[in-house]
């Protein structure tokens, strides 16, 4: 058995053996260098009660090289993508050490839930809506927590988890729903407004810096 294999097997056996930290990791169709790690949303965050997923894929010189994660529970994060579930954190690339293990970096991640870096984002549209107003972008994380991470009912009024509950877009975006239904009103569809005032970041104090004109020349390209 060479080296990696021991080591990574060890990580698996203490993580499994580990019960107060609730962080799990499994096989990927019985390999050993993918994964799937499991941690639970922190408590006192937007993603309490969620349970979120991480694709682990083991380098070859691990643990020289840092592992390879990203979300496949979509997370509303700074330092996530939306979209891809990429992570922007310093261990998982320049400040990788080999004595991190993988339940350590798990941990990791889920601290970076607890603390968000907009200044160094991973999704730049995210990041805007936190330095805008920090309480929507906390609703809107906390609907994608009970959409995609089982997480429980919010302000929005839909079902608990993402068992059976009608996703609601706006709330997806983060948007206020008289400002979608002020657009609405002049004739657009609903999902290109939405995707023209997630764009421009029409929410909290930034409403006052962009005029109805701009919008409109927007949905109409």
């Amino acid at each position: 058995m060479d080296a990696r294999l021991r080591r990574v097997n060890k990580e698996i056996a203490d993580c499994k053996n580990d019960k107060s930290s609730k962080i799990t990791i499994d096989l990927v169709d019985d390999n050993p260098f993918h994964l799937i790690g499991g941690f639970d949303g922190p408590d006192g965050t937007p993603y309490e009660g969620g349970r979120f997923q991480v694709d682990i894929v083991i380098p070859d010189n691990y643990p020289f090289q840092p592992v390879k994660m990203k979300f496949i529970t979509k997370v509303y994060h700074p330092n996530v993508s939306s979209a891809s579930g990429a992570i922007c954190l310093d261990i998982l690339k320049d400040a990788w050490s080999p004595v991190l293990t993988l339940k350590s970096t798990l941990i990791s991640l889920q601290s970076l839930l607890c603390s968000p870096e907009p200044r160094d984002p991973q999704d730049a549209e995210v990041a805007k809506h936190y330095m805008t107003s920090k309480s929507s972008f906390e609703d809107t994380a906390r609907y994608w927590t009970m959409v995609y991470a089982g997480g429980p009912g919010g302000k929005n009024g839909a079902g608990k988890g993402s068992q059976g509950a009608e996703r609601d877009e706006i709330a997806m975006a983060g948007l206020d729903r008289a400002h979608v239904a002020q657009f609405e009103a002049l004739g657009f569809e609903r999902a290109k407004v939405i995707d023209v005032l997630r764009r421009l970041n029409y929410r909290g104090a930034n409403v006052a810096n962009i005029n109805d004109d701009r919008i409109v020349e927007e949905l109409l390209k």
